[in-house]
């Protein structure tokens, strides 16, 4: 990367953003201006380790070369012509992505959020139309402590207090009971149930990986009560665990697969709900629709990253790569690190609250040349691209050391 000559410094465009911005996010204070692969650099010219990666929208790193190749190829061309016209770009997306899934259509929006939204009118949609579930009758079950993104509804059936307080009256219809506790389970689901709605993997709760068998156990489950099995996989998805998605470590294939972040290449916001074609064929003109969804420019990159994941190579290296990251954290355990948890190359790292809040911590790190993010308490949180080195990662980890030890 070429040094950037900063036109002002980093706290200048910080103390710029005060008045300006909206306060829903409180950054870490560092200020990006160029990123390539794993690194990225401020606008004084420091370099540092992405150990986030766009919480897993930036799995394959930043500016993939075939990534910014399809971007720009299609930029030169065509960028948008909402759904109204065909694209010549969409069908190849569609047929490409279904495939990589295991699943059958393709319903193409932009954010994650619009997805989960999207999946859960679809869900509501069978239930009437396929299920029969008398109308404004039909039910989701959700997991306690789930993130699914921030919409009215989403938060509506979310169990995070700071997401929820202040943003009612909440959208009914939705039953929560515990994470990975499949008796919970099977006593909320009944004939008005449309959908059990999951995480596979827990991420913004600190990547909580369920015990062997429950994924297994909720496909069962849902199949039996006659409703649908909704994996939101837009964070664990698309190579970040060691197989496509998630659920495949259970060999489980949902009746519906939410997915997001990475599918735009970390270019452009492109996600999707991907289903059966039973579930997806409800569906009538004017009844859900988005002016960008499957735009071309978007359908181009989409398309790009299923190419890449095509080929198991970035599913390989999440594996490989997760090993290393899983035994530089068990050196750890003890020595400033009271657990972890962890599957591919992404893992919630409990630090011992005696050295700190997740945040300090974090800063810590960043001050060091290492860039992670904290959830709740004193928990962070590692994703690095997919594109790391084994040698990058492992100075991450020793930079983790020396920070919990305060040697830094």
């Amino acid at each position: 990367m070429t040094s950037v000559v900063p036109a002002r410094t980093s706290a200048e465009l910080i103390g710029a953003e005060e008045p300006v911005l909206a306060h829903n996010y409180h950054p870490l204070p560092v200020v990006v201006a160029r990123a390539e692969g794993a690194w990225v650099e401020d606008v004084e010219g420091r370099r540092y380790l992405d150990m986030l990666a766009g919480y897993s929208a930036l799995n394959f790193g930043h500016r993939h070369p075939a990534l910014i190749e399809a971007a720009h190829r299609q930029l030169d061309r065509l960028t948008l012509t909402s759904r109204a016209f065909h694209n010549d770009r969409l069908a190849e997306f569609a047929e490409r992505l279904a495939a990589l899934t295991g699943l059958d259509m393709v319903l193409p929006m932009n954010t994650g959020a619009e997805a989960v939204e999207s999946g859960i009118k679809v869900a509501r949609k069978w239930a009437y139309d396929v299920k029969g579930v008398p109308a404004d009758r039909a039910t989701i079950v959700v997991a306690a402590d789930n993130f699914h993104g921030r919409t009215t509804t989403i938060v509506s059936f979310s169990t995070d207090e700071v997401a929820r307080a202040g943003f009612g009256p909440f959208t009914p219809g939705f039953r929560v009971v515990p994470y990975n506790d499949l008796a919970a389970l099977e006593a909320a689901v009944d004939e008005t149930t449309a959908a059990v709605l999951i995480e596979p993997i827990q991420g913004e709760a600190g990547v909580i990986v369920p015990d062997d068998g429950y994924l297994a156990g909720v496909r069962e489950l849902t199949r039996r009560a006659g409703c649908l099995f909704v994996a939101d996989e837009i964070q664990s998805g698309l190579g970040r665990t060691g197989r496509t998605l998630a659920v495949e470590h259970e060999s489980v294939v949902p009746d519906v697969v939410l997915l997001g972040k990475a599918l735009g290449g970390g270019i452009v916001p492109v996600s999707a709900v991907v289903a059966r074609r039973e579930v997806l064929q409800v569906l009538r003109p004017g009844e859900h629709g988005s002016t960008f969804g499957g735009n071309p420019l978007a359908a181009a990159v989409g398309t790009a990253v299923v190419e890449l994941l095509e080929t198991g190579e970035f599913q390989r290296r999440a594996t490989e790569l997760g090993g290393i990251l899983r035994e530089g954290l068990e050196t750890l355990v003890g020595k400033g690190v009271v657990g972890f948890r962890s599957r591919g190359l992404w893992a919630g790292v409990d630090v011992d609250p005696a050295l700190g809040t997740g945040r300090e911590v974090s800063e810590r790190l960043m001050r060091e040349g290492v860039l992670v993010k904290d959830t709740h308490g004193s928990t962070i949180r590692l994703a690095p691209p997919l594109t790391v080195t084994a040698e990058e990662l492992q100075g991450a980890l020793h930079t983790l050391e020396k920070v919990l030890a305060r040697q830094v």
